[in-house]
């Protein structure tokens, strides 16, 4: 965000950053007027607020995204994962469901068609190795990687936990529905700054920063797509239903 900050005075826009300790302070502090804006939530998680909070929320633009890997303290493949094997992913429902979902990806299991984006252990429809899945507190997972023979971690407990982002034996890519996301209020979406702010985060600059100071560990998330939806007659994104 500092980078951003500082590209944004060159657009004359001012940038305040303020930071938050825990993942609802930020949502309420936008929903009351506090801020303009945040970014460090995914379209999963906002759906769940907008609909369990009665908050009125829109995304306006994805940012980047931490993938989620798959990491083990001995195996270096993940074909050679043994039947039976113990699995670890974290316990609470949308990054457990990410989780199952890049296990999915991998073939590893089938979840159900109707499972959507937060799926559980009950969703699993097919389980051809046998693993066995192991719930653990996320911040944990690196701690339980002797006892596992694959853990399913943020990349943010791996940075924290001295792991190294490139060992993943596999990671998302930019296609995840996880990626991190800009949020304003719905009634604020056509608002000029937070559009300059949302053309900030997908400029080629942002973009080149984010590859040079990250390598891989934190990725870009927007498209081509995306910048399409950015240009001038554009319409705007779609805002959660009064």
């Amino acid at each position: 965000m500092t980078f951003l900050k500082d590209e944004g005075k060159k657009e004359g826009l001012e940038i305040e950053i303020i930071e938050f300790n825990d993942f609802i302070l930020p949502n309420t502090a936008l929903s009351e007027g506090e801020i303009d804006a945040n970014s460090y939530q995914h379209e999963p998680f906002l759906k769940d607020q907008n609909e369990t909070r009665g908050l009125k929320l829109a995304s306006v633009a994805k940012t980047i995204l931490l993938p989620l890997g798959i990491y083990a303290e001995k195996l270096t493949d993940l074909a050679a994962l043994p039947y039976g094997a113990k699995v670890a992913i974290p316990n609470d429902a949308t990054n457990g469901g990410r989780a199952l979902r890049l296990l999915e990806k991998m073939g590893l299991l089938t979840l159900k068609p109707e499972a959507g984006l937060t799926p559980s252990v009950l969703d699993i429809a097919a389980n051809p190795k046998h693993l066995k899945l192991v719930e653990v507190e996320a911040p944990q997972l690196p701690r339980v990687l002797p006892d596992v023979e694959i853990a399913v971690i943020n990349t943010d407990w791996v940075i924290v936990s001295g792991l190294d982002p490139q060992k993943a034996l596999a990671k998302e890519d930019t296609t995840s529905p996880y990626a991190n996301i800009l949020v304003t209020k719905a009634c604020d979406v056509e608002k000029a700054e937070i559009k300059k702010l949302v053309n900030l985060y997908h400029s080629d600059a942002t973009k080149k920063f984010i590859q040079n100071s990250f390598k891989g560990v934190i990725l870009p998330a927007w498209t081509g797509e995306d910048k399409k939806a950015e240009a001038p007659g554009s319409p705007a994104p779609s805002a959660p239903e009064a």
